[in-house]
């Protein structure tokens, strides 16, 4: 389905020149059954009155860019299926677990040590204002940024939470 909208799109954006040029050279343009657009130049009255197409004076032709379409070998998923020979070592693979939870934990550390200045720093929704804070919106949208920013660091938290727990235990 996704190679169909793009191979129309594509079509579409082909086609979206040839109302410009078949008018200036006086062709017509039909659009046939199925979202096909052909010029006289490709195609007799007759042939299109035959198909179903319907000659488009003047009416414009939308046309929407999509995603081109990758070229190139495809790239072997990493999360997919691995062979049988290419299991890692579970030596190996609790050292790297180990090293996964240790980088977590210091992560957690930080932010957390992070938050908490946050939170003094933010004094219950009461922070001290600051000399250039005469007028008094600057020091409400201050204090809506810190209290944004303490939300993302509880955010931030809980996610390295979740990545600790779904981690074997050390």
């Amino acid at each position: 389905m996704h190679r169909f909208l793009s191979s129309l799109l594509a079509l579409l954006a082909a086609l979206a020149l040839w109302p410009v040029s078949a008018s200036a050279q006086g062709a017509t343009v039909y659009r046939c059954p199925g979202n096909v657009y052909t010029s006289s130049a490709d195609i007799s009255a007759k042939e299109a009155e035959a198909k179903g197409c319907k000659p488009l004076d003047g009416a414009p032709i939308t046309v929407i860019q999509g995603p081109r379409p990758r070229t190139g070998t495809p790239v072997p998923a990493a999360s997919g299926p691995r062979p049988a020979d290419a299991k890692v070592d579970p030596a190996q693979q609790r050292a790297r677990d180990g090293d996964a939870r240790r980088i977590l934990e210091t992560e957690l550390k930080k932010e957390e040590e992070k938050l908490a200045q946050l939170q003094k720093d933010y004094n219950n929704g009461e922070p001290e204002r600051r000399g250039d804070e005469r007028n008094y919106q600057k020091y409400l949208d201050r204090v809506a940024e810190m209290k944004a920013a303490i939300s993302r660091k509880e955010s931030d938290i809980a996610a390295i939470k979740r990545e600790l727990s779904k981690l074997p235990p050390s």
